[in-house]
């Protein structure tokens, strides 16, 4: 089995005040899968995804990374497979630079030297972020801060990468250029989008959750065609299917 498959069964979770944030969800992912997970505010989104790499321990269920089973005895390998990006991207940026902070995982991977030096390097121009490399991350906006969060997970060569909104807080070009930059990553990549166009651009599979629970599970442009489950989870198309305003003619064709 991959060790890039992600399997989870059951999950449940329960925050200490009482709230659902996920109720049995079950899905199977394969190696080179690139998969939205999509669901209107609440639904248990990011709550997923700080279960695939052990931020958050499940009340019920299991998750596994091809045939390890996470757990506190298998973490350190399991991180070093999934790479998280999250949302909010000052949870990510701790050291006094901006090269610190992408260099920091390398680092403790036993990267040294030039080779270290040529992987930070590498990292920040594929986000366009070279140029940031001796700022301090508390400078930067929160478009560079974002830019510089996925460089730190990128430098850590991850298997899987899981992304939550990874486009909020982008201006258009750098909106374009991770677009670019999750096209080139072959590995696996799951991430949750309120950017729908980006959903339906970059990935050919798409789950709906809707207060905690699968809702739907299946082809991107299925699901967005589905008016019915859409109005169910709050959700509406993405703004390249939805008809033009001046024709009145579906943008796409479809």
């Amino acid at each position: 089995m991959s060790h890039h498959i992600v399997q989870v069964k059951g999950l449940r979770h329960i925050y200490p005040d009482g709230t659902i944030a996920l109720q049995e969800v079950s899905f199977l992912i394969h190696h080179g899968e690139s998969v939205a997970i999509i669901g209107a505010n609440g639904a248990g989104k990011s709550t997923l995804l700080q279960h695939l790499n052990g931020y958050l321990t499940p009340t019920a269920g299991d998750i596994n990374i091809g045939d390890f089973p996470l757990t506190r005895a298998t973490l350190p390998d399991i991180r070093r497979t999934v790479g998280m990006v999250f949302q909010d991207p000052d949870d990510q940026l701790f050291m006094p630079t901006v090269f610190d902070d992408v260099a920091f995982g390398p680092l403790n991977l036993g990267l040294s030297g030039s080779i270290l030096e040529q992987r930070v390097e590498e990292c920040l121009s594929r986000v366009g972020a070279a140029h940031l490399r001796d700022k301090p991350p508390y400078h930067l906006s929160g478009g560079e801060k974002k830019r510089v969060a996925i460089a730190t997970v990128l430098a850590m060569s991850p298997d899987i990468l899981v992304m939550d909104e990874p486009t909020s807080g982008l201006d258009p070009h750098a909106r374009r250029q991770l677009l670019a930059l999750l096209k080139d990553f072959s590995h696996t990549k799951i991430f949750t989008s309120h950017d729908l166009d980006m959903v339906f651009e970059l990935c050919e599979r798409t789950i709906i959750l809707h207060e905690g629970l699968v809702k739907a599970d299946g082809p991107t442009r299925e699901i967005f065609n589905n008016a019915d489950l859409l109005a169910e989870c709050c959700l509406e198309k993405p703004f390249s299917m939805q008809n033009c305003a001046a024709c009145g003619r579906p943008k796409t064709g479809l």
